[in-house]
């Protein structure tokens, strides 16, 4: 069960202890490699969340997983939330860091979905189109490809989304097709 409150949290009490380390660039690192993980490989989030595997197992796995890949701030707090039976939320708690740092940094995640790939030099353009009203911010673009926007492009930024795509053009003109009420006045 997600709790955002909690996350925020333990990203906030990481975050503030690798500032005062000077280990920021490293602990972001980290908890980006373990969003990654956890992301990309549910059984591990499920161990993670399991009541039935004990602590000092989950720390065993842990440490086996990411010895030598994590500084000793990240290791640390792993103990630490393993310890409070916290780390059934460790995938909310890297994201909050995340989140956490981008925002300090003045960093914005724009997505980018096209139908196709698209050169550099459109992303750029498209990139400066985006940079021009954000001043002081550096703009962080994930590009990926869908094909079923069949063409066109979705760009993600915050909590806005400018769907420029065929896919949905093709959408609207059903909708309007299926609403047509003088179509339906002549059956």
């Amino acid at each position: 069960m997600p709790n955002p409150r909690l996350a925020s949290r333990y990203a906030k009490s990481i975050f503030d202890l690798a500032l005062e380390k000077n280990s920021l660039e490293e602990t972001l690192k980290d908890m980006q490699l373990l969003s990654n993980i956890c992301h990309q490989n549910p059984d591990f989030e499920n161990m993670l969340r399991s009541p039935i595997i004990k602590g000092d197992k989950k720390l065993h796995i842990l440490d086996a997983i990411l010895a030598g890949h994590i500084n000793n701030i990240t290791k640390g707090f792993l103990q630490l939330l393993v310890g409070k039976s916290r780390e059934s939320y460790l995938p909310e708690i890297a994201q909050a860091f995340i989140t956490l740092y981008k925002e300090t940094k003045k960093i914005k995640t724009v997505r980018l979905t096209t139908a196709a790939p698209i050169t550099d030099a459109v992303k750029n353009a498209i990139l400066a189109k985006v940079t021009g009203g954000l001043e002081g911010y550096s703009i962080d673009l994930t590009a990926t490809v869908d094909p079923s926007l069949i063409g066109g492009f979705v760009l993600e930024m915050d909590d806005k989304l400018f769907d420029s795509s065929v896919r949905r053009d093709l959408k609207e003109i059903r909708s309007q097709f299926s609403d047509n009420s003088y179509m339906g006045s002549l059956n």
